[in-house]
């Protein structure tokens, strides 16, 4: 049987094939290369030579020719061994092996194998596909000579420092104007004014926080008075004012919560009437600046006025707590 098939698919994956008995092909590799003399290009290559003292038995070929065949190993090594005794033969009849593709085998003088590989095969798997070629130069062109010209038609120029600082001089003042405009002048701010739609308790807010400012002495320690805007009056003519005796003076112990506070009498009864109709007991308490404030409840500790604070200010926000 021809074995010389499973050497040359053993071949290309492995960089030595033993046959047992005869010798061993082993694959060197060979970088591309280009022939100067000949123009020519060459692939990576895969060049194959043989040593016959590497004839021990590896199991490498038997075994693959086991597997290809489906025969057991020691029917696959005899058919190597019957292949070997038939090559070694010829060899000693003077004749010429041929492995198709890998290369011949002929006995010297001296009686021992000699090798001459097939060069057209490649057994170098990452050179598939890729022949060797050759390519003539170009004639008349010289590269130094094209570099030379170049660099002569096309010289570099140097900016000079003074140009560069000239330059800098110019732009970086006008780079700063530009950002000091805007944040000098009301350039890019909107002529829009924010103010309140009425105008009367603006006023009355400010001589009222004035007012209470200078009179009311300051709280314990820990003790915290939460204080908002009082709430906008409502200028109107049809709701009486409250009654006189409703108007009460700070005389006695407790924190009220004002839910707001009037420079006019009649702006105060109609806040009372909106807080009995929610089903409070108000006042009105007279301050020492001239203005009516309104109370919605009296508490005797600060606890139950923030807490009732809370609640009130859902219905009548600005409310806020008021020692007595």
């Amino acid at each position: 049987m021809d074995i010389t098939a499973f050497v040359r698919e053993l071949l290309f994956s492995h960089d030595c094939v033993i046959v047992p008995g005869f010798g061993g092909l082993i694959g060197n590799y060979t970088p591309a290369r280009i022939d100067k003399n000949t123009f020519t290009f060459h692939p990576p290559f895969k060049q194959i030579s043989f040593n016959r003292n590497l004839n021990h038995n590896d199991g490498l070929l038997a075994g693959r020719i086991s597997g290809s065949l489906k025969i057991n190993y020691i029917d696959a090594l005899r058919s190597v061994e019957e292949f070997v005794t038939s090559v070694r033969k010829k060899l000693e009849r003077g004749e010429k092996i041929v492995f198709d593709n890998i290369g011949s085998f002929t006995n010297n003088q001296e009686g021992n194998i000699q090798f001459e590989p097939d060069r057209s095969a490649n057994y170098h798997l990452g050179s598939y596909g890729l022949e060797m070629f050759q390519f003539s130069p170009l004639e008349g062109y010289d590269v130094r000579k094209q570099i030379t010209r170049h660099i002569d038609k096309v010289p570099v120029h140097h900016s000079s420092m003074r140009k560069i600082l000239w330059r800098a001089a110019v732009i970086l003042p006008l780079l700063a104007l530009m950002v000091a405009v805007p944040l000098k002048t009301n350039l890019f701010k909107p002529k829009l004014e924010t103010t309140n739609l009425n105008p009367l308790v603006a006023v009355e807010f400010e001589n009222n926080k004035k007012a209470i400012d200078e009179k009311t002495p300051a709280l314990p320690a820990k003790t915290e008075v939460t204080r908002a805007q009082p709430a906008e009056e409502t200028i109107t003519t049809e709701t009486p004012p409250a009654e006189p005796s409703r108007i009460t003076n700070y005389n006695s112990d407790g924190y009220y919560l004002i839910v707001g506070s009037f420079k006019s009498m009649e702006n105060a009864g109609q806040q009372v009437n909106k807080l009995k109709k929610e089903g409070f007991n108000p006042e009105i308490i007279s301050a020492a600046n001239g203005f009516f404030r309104v109370s919605a409840m009296r508490c005797n500790d600060l606890a139950t006025a923030l807490s009732s604070k809370n609640n009130i200010a859902r219905k009548f926000p600005g409310t806020w707590v008021k020692k007595i």
